[in-house]
């Protein structure tokens, strides 16, 4: 008698069989399911949000158990976590001087837990850190960002460095996770805290670009207007796409492996 075959195995090796664009189309199904989903179980969406930046922390609060209880930074990337810093740092200055409310604390909070990370891959844990693999350029995205701020920005009453700074912190944001991917691409395997950190970067990501979306379609579009006219309202829901898009192959491939028992996620090439 042939033993029953997992039916969570049978749907994933048809996917990984499918071609790029089936691939990419079933991850936009699976996205706008989602996205109806949460409109209909979350009704105030400002809670995604928020949502987004809790996850986030809880994500940061994985690489501090690691950091401590294993006094060992392989697998992080110290760039991405630099990178995180500088958006995180632009953006409160931006919300003192635009805007305070509740995403102002939490921000705060998770640049204070970003920057203790940073301190103890570079002081602490040094000799752990595997700078060899963490190879990623920083100005091959901080200066086109900055370019790209300085052309496309919201076209509010506030100073204009303001408003550049604020478009920076947001495009800055959508690929600040990239020399974490070129780490686990380059090492293949991921070890869980990390795999767990990703995730949970995926997670908040998907939680802040459903919070556009959903926002968007309830004001019908005059969300869009709100933000300013040109380029810039289109500009911001960009970014809380490709943000998402860029984790979404890594979160397939962690959920798979966590299904199926695996504690060490095993990347195949060209996942990331």
């Amino acid at each position: 008698m042939r033993p029953a075959r997992n039916p969570i195995h049978i749907v994933s090796v048809w996917v990984q069989r499918q071609p790029p664009k089936v691939k990419a189309f079933l991850a936009v199904v699976l996205g706008i399911v989602a996205l109806m989903v949460l409109r209909f179980i979350v009704h105030d969406h400002d809670n995604l949000f928020v949502g987004a930046e809790a996850v986030h922390s809880i994500g940061i609060l994985v690489l501090i158990f690691k950091l401590t209880k294993e006094r060992t930074c392989a697998g992080i990337s110290l760039k991405s976590q630099e990178l995180t810093a500088i958006f995180l740092a632009v953006r409160l200055y931006c919300s003192f001087v635009m805007e305070y409310d509740i995403h102002t604390l939490l921000d705060l909070a998770t640049l204070a837990t970003t920057l203790w990370v940073i301190y103890m891959i570079r002081f602490k844990l040094k000799s752990s850190y595997m700078e060899d693999k963490d190879n990623f350029a920083l100005y091959f995205v901080i200066a086109p960002c900055a370019v790209l701020a300085l052309l496309i920005h919201p076209s509010t009453s506030h100073y204009f460095v303001n408003r550049v700074f604020w478009a920076f912190c947001v495009y800055l944001e959508a690929v600040s996770v990239l020399p974490q991917l070129r780490v686990m691409q380059n090492t293949k395997i991921v070890e869980p805290f990390t795999a767990h950190y990703v995730f949970a970067l995926g997670i908040a990501r998907f939680l802040s670009c459903a919070h556009w979306v959903l926002q968007v379609l309830d004001s019908r579009g005059h969300l869009l207007v709100a933000l300013g006219h040109g380029l810039w309202p289109s500009m911001v829901l960009i970014s809380e796409i490709v943000q998402t898009f860029i984790l979404a192959d890594f979160c397939y491939y962690y959920v798979k492996s966590v299904l199926g028992g695996q504690l060490v996620l095993r990347l195949p090439s060209g996942v990331v």
